[in-house]
């Protein structure tokens, strides 16, 4: 392994130091792990709060701003925070108001952000939590709990913000949220393992000539390795199933993400969504945006997350919607 490291045991507390010195017009660093806005959202307005461990910068902090997370909580490594540190956010965000409290489905996380919603509740914070759950490698008919949340989270962090800012209730705000986290499905592919930045061992093992579609994020088991394709054939291969998993037909409107792993180059993303856009054509479906980039990384892995959305106009409204975060802006 070699990284720009200093003492392992410091890696998320110095990571956080330096995001904020490199955004501090934008995010403040509390209580070490809890990330904010540098200028808060009036307290009239739904407040968004989430969870998840360090390692796949620029998620989660790096969607805290304006538009987007009021806060983000912050574990070790590929670790989720401990309920502690969460139950400190969401008495930070407790307003008249409420709180959208969202959790990407993994077991740490579930479980830590289960703890804290029920002192929370205990407290008298008022809250909802919804539970991001998009991945279709177990299946797209596979229960909601046996499916990961990968970077749909993102995009649901945008609407939902551009919701809150608009002055929607929160009973109002957690239903956009829901529609919007019910009609979107991610799938991934990998290529290359990474490395824990903490201990330096590879987190899964793959031949040269080989990837594995649906591989977790933190190396969980895909549908089993193959032989590398091409862009197209890849890009056929994920896409038809993402659309059959949201249903989408022709007529449809979606939205298209490319998430890169922390090693594919913008130059393979490119490509693979060359290859996306000339199947939705070929089907009859809109693409309304698409982007390419890094916003769930995985240190080193080589490989991204193919995420797809149904829109309608209100959802299509609030993704357009201006954010103002470190890792994404909207004008």
């Amino acid at each position: 392994m070699k990284k720009f490291i200093n003492n392992p045991q410091n890696l998320t507390r110095e990571l956080l130091e330096g995001f904020a010195i490199a955004h501090a017009d934008l995010v403040t660093v509390k209580s070490e792990k809890i990330v904010t806005r540098a200028r808060k959202k009036p307290a009239g307005k739904v407040a968004l709060v989430t969870l998840g461990g360090a390692g796949h910068e620029p998620a989660l902090s790096g969607f805290v701003g304006k538009g987007m997370l009021d806060y983000s909580v912050v574990g070790d490594v590929f670790a989720a925070p401990g309920p502690p540190k969460v139950i400190e956010a969401l008495r930070l965000a407790k307003r008249d108001a409420g709180i959208l409290f969202v959790v990407l489905n993994h077991a740490g996380d579930v479980m830590s952000a289960n703890m804290a919603a029920e002192m929370a509740t205990q407290e008298g914070v008022k809250f909802k939590m919804l539970v991001t759950h998009e991945d279709i490698a177990p299946g797209g008919n596979a229960p909601a709990e046996d499916r990961r949340g990968l970077v749909g989270c993102i995009p649901l962090y945008k609407i939902a913000g551009a919701a809150a800012e608009a002055g929607k209730s929160l009973d109002e705000v957690y239903a956009i949220a829901q529609r919007f986290n019910e009609n979107m499905a991610t799938l991934a592919v990998a290529m290359k393992t990474a490395t824990h930045p903490a201990t330096g061992q590879a987190i899964f093992e793959l031949a040269e000539d080989e990837m594995e579609i649906g591989m977790g994020q933190h190396g969980e088991a895909g549908t089993g390795p193959s032989k590398i394709k091409t862009a197209d054939e890849t890009a056929e291969l994920m896409l038809s199933r993402l659309l059959q998993a949201i249903k989408a037909k022709s007529g449809d409107r979606i939205l298209l993400i490319l998430n890169g792993a922390g090693a594919t180059t913008l130059m393979e993303l490119y490509i693979v969504l060359r290859g996306c856009k000339k199947y939705l054509d070929a089907q009859g479906i809109t693409l309304v945006e698409a982007r390419c980039g890094e916003y769930l990384t995985v240190q080193e892995m080589a490989g991204f997350q193919m995420f797809v959305a149904k829109l309608d106009d209100e959802l299509i409204e609030y993704w357009k919607a201006p954010c103002q975060t470190p890792a994404l802006t909207v004008k």
